[in-house]
């Protein structure tokens, strides 16, 4: 088996998904607890796919060689009816990554015991997992959450695909932290007004929203993702990165401090300005990983 030594993303022909629910592995032989997963009825929604994206410093597909039980001192927190698993596998392949990895891996995982309370099978399918490297274990992994370790099929490498390509991206979008200030400005004519909205960052790089409302038309909107307000600006399509960091990222409601108007009427419409922005995103639907 060859060596994974680049930062790379190598995302080739994937394609639907069927989700295992495992938990979180822990360093590779050490003590630290396990996450314990839910049982989930389908699979991974796009935020789910997104979120463990984000957060893992390696995303690969594996073949397992050899997964070996521990008992039940070596496994602390275990949940009811799971397993705790050392699986050694095979890299068939570095989707992406931060760092490189090489041909052979090993971690630890949770998964459920099957219908007769016996482990499943493993050997020899294949999974992709998300996880992170362990300093100073050369192939040690450790998984970074709930639901890491998914069934790997074309399908879901094919959905992986676009979500890696814009996290990776130089311009990526950034993680929303909050909503910083929102503004209402009532216009000239009745029923028109033009509410700004500007987003808290990671990194701190400027975020805005603008709600435009003029008599007789469609409530406008869009987000700018930069220095410039751009008032053409236009909502991110669904299912993309930039629809992700703002529909499971931005609060509910708007922040009552965060809301810069002084008259009733002001505070009343920017309020329900970022409300429409809101119900306009839709839900962050999730199945296997939590916000």
């Amino acid at each position: 088996m060859s060596f994974f030594k680049t930062l790379t993303i190598a995302v080739a022909a994937l394609g639907g998904v069927a989700a295992v629910p495992c938990a979180a592995a822990a360093q590779a032989g050490g003590g630290s607890a396990v996450a314990q997963p839910a049982a989930v009825a389908s699979g991974p929604t796009y935020a789910d796919l997104a979120t463990l994206s984000d957060a893992a410093e390696l995303v690969l597909r594996v073949q397992i060689r050899k997964a070996t039980a521990l008992k039940p001192e070596r496994a602390p927190g275990l949940a009811p009816g799971f397993a705790r698993l050392y699986v050694e596998a095979n890299t068939v392949a570095l989707i992406a990554g931060r760092s490189g990895v090489g041909g052979a891996v090993t971690y630890l995982v949770d998964v459920p015991l099957d219908a007769r309370g016996k482990v499943p099978k493993l050997k020899k399918r294949e999974f992709v997992l998300f996880a992170k490297g362990v300093p100073g274990r050369p192939g040690a992994l450790q998984l970074i959450g709930p639901a890491a370790q998914i069934d790997y099929t074309p399908a879901l490498e094919a959905r992986l695909r676009p979500i890696l390509t814009e996290l990776y991206a130089a311009d990526a979008a950034p993680r929303i932290t909050g909503v910083s200030d929102a503004l209402a400005v009532p216009g000239t004519l009745t029923g028109e007004s033009e509410t700004q909205i500007f987003l808290a960052t990671e990194n701190r790089s400027p975020v805005s929203i603008t709600v435009l409302r003029r008599p007789g038309q469609r409530v406008q909107w869009g987000v700018s993702w930069g220095e410039i307000i751009d008032s053409t600006a236009r909502p991110p399509a669904p299912e993309t990165l930039r629809w992700y960091r703002l529909a499971c990222a931005l609060p509910a409601q708007l922040p009552s401090n965060a809301n810069l108007a002084r008259e009733a009427d002001e505070r009343r419409l920017a309020a329900g300005d970022y409300a429409f922005v809101r119900q306009a995103l839709g839900p962050c639907e999730r199945r296997i990983t939590q916000g």
